[in-house]
């Protein structure tokens, strides 16, 4: 699935009536979950009914398009299904009980309540909302795609104006050549990763770069009256700061990522909780900045793309166990360099990258079947990108054992 975003440009009304229909997907949303605390045995078939039950009920329900409603009950249904898929899997602490919404910046159509223009530079929708044309400005280019393969279309509001983005039913598949190549990330502060052949990037730190033009920004909005035109003109100049640091953190992690696919085959990388990381308040604000997990939601999306090896290997002592012999040297986060009794002197982040690249390679297995008789039959096997590693080796005459 590709999400194509353009800008949107209209008239004021127009706008207006996009803010009317978003706010139409909170309220929907919102009942949707009331319905399903109130009631037993609620589904998701059961919450796009009672999307058409509150048409019924209040008219500018009903002026939205059908299936943007039911797109609205499915967000409520997303949120209550991933707090039973919690309960199941008995995750420690909070499940995650879904919550009302107090906010809502989108509203989403599927296949009706729209009309792309035959050139592709404008889009009409077609319910009672009165939105109307919208010219759409990007540097995507829609012609390669057909008309079916458009799945979604979402209208979108941020800081800087509207958005309609197009989500596109495609596999996406590029080949490149064998580089023969295999490396360990070790993720940091100082350095956004130090990989296992000792090249370090250095981070960014976005967030601490603008911080000084946030604060003024926020100065701002605390001085103006609530409710008065200058606080939202304010608050909007304040939310462009926020958008352009999650604009350059994505654009970071894109670009990195997809360099360090298409340079190695294979990637091993730290899997790390920073949900829990950040409970650490003195390291939050940096673990945030740095977005890690972004960069590992790339690097998994690339991998696919490209056909390489994406592994996630524990984090545990990584630092703390010499890459050379294998003895644990115990080190403070001070520590910046690891010294071992075997002579081994590296960076702290150098000998946890070659120790990630090696605990992801131990855990691809052996390809093949192990020969217990000479006049046994063996049975080859391959390995899949982005397969549970320990269920691809599988033979019919005995599994492989790990080398």
């Amino acid at each position: 699935m590709l999400v194509f975003e353009f800008k949107a440009y209209g008239k004021k009304q127009q706008f207006d009536a996009v803010n009317e229909a978003i706010r139409t997907v909170h309220f929907i949303r919102n009942k949707a979950l009331r319905f399903w605390m109130e009631n037993e045995n609620v589904d998701k078939y059961a919450l796009n009914k009672y999307s058409a039950v509150l048409a019924k009920e209040w008219t500018f329900c009903d002026d939205l398009n059908s299936m943007a409603r039911q797109s609205s009950s499915e967000r409520a249904w997303s949120a209550i299904s991933r707090f039973y898929d919690n309960c199941k899997k008995k995750v420690p602490g909070k499940k995650g009980f879904p919550q009302f919404q107090k906010d809502n910046r989108s509203v989403e159509y599927k296949t009706t309540g729209w009309r792309l223009a035959d050139d592709r530079k404008s889009i009409t929708f077609t319910d009672k909302q009165g939105i109307g044309k919208l010219k759409l400005k990007g540097t995507r280019d829609l012609h390669s795609y057909q008309r079916s393969q458009i799945k979604r279309v979402r209208l979108v509001r941020r800081a800087d104006g509207y958005y309609v983005q197009f989500c596109i039913q495609v596999n996406r598949s590029e080949k490149t050549e064998v580089t023969g190549n295999a490396i360990g990330l070790d993720v940091g502060i100082k350095e956004f990763y130090t990989d296992s052949n000792g090249v370090a990037i250095e981070n960014p730190r976005f967030l601490r770069k603008g911080e000084r033009r946030l604060k003024k920004s926020q100065r701002r909005v605390s001085k103006r009256v609530k409710g008065s035109q200058n606080r939202k003109k304010a608050r909007a100049i304040l939310g462009k700061r926020h958008l352009k640091i999650s604009r350059q953190r994505k654009d970071f992690a894109v670009k990195l990522a997809r360099c360090v696919i298409q340079s190695n085959d294979c990637v091993a990388y730290e899997d790390l909780r920073s949900k829990n990381m950040v409970k650490n308040h003195s390291l939050a604000k940096s673990i945030n900045d740095a977005s890690w997990y972004m960069f590992r939601i790339w690097l998994e999306y690339f991998g696919k793309v490209f056909g390489r090896i994406t592994m996630a290997v524990p984090a545990n002592g990584t630092s703390q166990e010499c890459s050379s012999c294998g003895t644990i040297v115990k080190k403070s986060l001070s520590t910046r360099t690891h010294a071992c009794r075997c002579g081994c002197v590296l960076d702290r982040d150098w000998n946890a990258a070659k120790n990630i690249l090696s605990r992801g390679l131990s855990t691809t297995g052996h390809v093949g079947t192990w020969i217990l008789d000479p006049n046994a039959c063996g049975e080859l096997t391959a390995t899949d990108v982005e397969v549970i590693l320990h269920r691809q080796v599988d033979s019919a005459n005995q599994e492989s054992p790990r080398l």
